[in-house]
């Protein structure tokens, strides 16, 4: 069985925008099934597509399979079949051997930056970049398919 351990963070805004960091990657995304249970994604990336099939959360885990699939597949899909989606700018950022991946969340969602850090283990250790600032895991408001129904700036004081 695929599965994604997975811890998110919100950003500090102030530090995030004076770090060096890569030339991030634009992301389209959008849900063809949305429901507690389950997802199914769709992602179009500048490199490539990606169909994402996804389970319940229990702690930081969850059931994950992803398939890449052509890129005009990707774009049909979002294209006819999405129910609501999200665009966001992907940066990669490695740090004390684990790989940070921090979006930066367009239209609707523009202001809102997560960090999210993928483990082995639940109870695997890693360190905190000094840009990251409180913990967001398992709070379903912060969970992209719901950023695409109950978009940040609808929530944000």
């Amino acid at each position: 069985m695929g599965k994604e351990i997975e811890r998110k963070f919100l950003v500090d805004h102030g530090k995030w925008q004076s770090l060096e960091k890569p030339i991030g990657e634009r992301y389209r995304q959008g849900y063809l099934v949305m429901d507690p249970r389950k997802t199914i994604r769709v992602r179009l990336t500048e490199t490539g597509g990606f169909l994402t099939i996804k389970g319940l959360s229990a702690g930081a885990t969850r059931p994950e399979y992803e398939y890449e699939i052509p890129v005009s597949d990707a774009a049909e899909l979002l294209d006819s079949f999405s129910m609501a989606e999200l665009s966001k700018i992907r940066y990669k950022i490695s740090f004390r051997g684990h790989l940070w991946e921090v979006d930066e969340f367009l239209g609707d969602n523009a202001g809102l930056i997560v960090a999210e850090i993928e483990l082995e283990n639940e109870s695997d250790p890693f360190e905190l970049p000094g840009w990251v600032a409180g913990e967001v895991t398992g709070e379903e408001k912060y969970y992209n398919s719901n950023l695409t129904v109950r978009p940040y700036k609808a929530w944000v004081l």
